[in-house]
């Protein structure tokens, strides 16, 4: 495993996050996934973490945490695809359960069921299913 970092995001990070969430999935423009929303969740007690090679300052990975007052949820954890499969994951994981901890609240997510790498990444963290829900949303509003 290369050199890495971890840290909080900054806004000079934003383009290669976006970069970063199109190669992975992740980010799609219904999502809402830009600058602004980004910085309002670190405002209202929420961490975009970042993942760099020390070497070549490719981002590696990233995980956002949003907060409502009562837990966490984890959004957007990817890493590069040339960077899956190495290890990169598990410090990544471990920085956002240790914020997490550090809060004392509970942390969740979703993840596509056909994701079966992610799934069994988070049962290995302790994740556990929640149960038989459906996830429905908005993502406009035309009221």
């Amino acid at each position: 495993m290369k050199n890495y970092i971890v840290r909080n995001f900054i806004e000079s990070d934003y383009q290669d996050v976006i970069d970063l969430w199109k190669q992975t999935d992740l980010g799609k423009p219904e999502r809402g996934d830009n600058l602004e929303t980004i910085l309002k969740t670190i405002k209202f007690g929420g961490f975009l973490l970042v993942m760099y090679d020390v070497e070549t300052s490719v981002l590696i990975g990233t995980s956002w945490l949003t907060n409502d007052g009562r837990r966490l949820y984890l959004h957007h954890f990817g890493i590069d695809p040339a960077y899956q499969g190495k290890g990169y994951s598990k410090p990544l994981v471990e920085e956002s359960l240790k914020i997490a901890k550090q809060k004392k609240m509970q942390i969740k997510l979703e993840v596509h069921r056909n994701n079966k790498n992610a799934i069994g990444l988070y049962k290995k963290y302790g994740f556990g299913y929640l149960g038989d829900y459906d996830v429905y949303i908005i993502r406009e509003i035309n009221a």
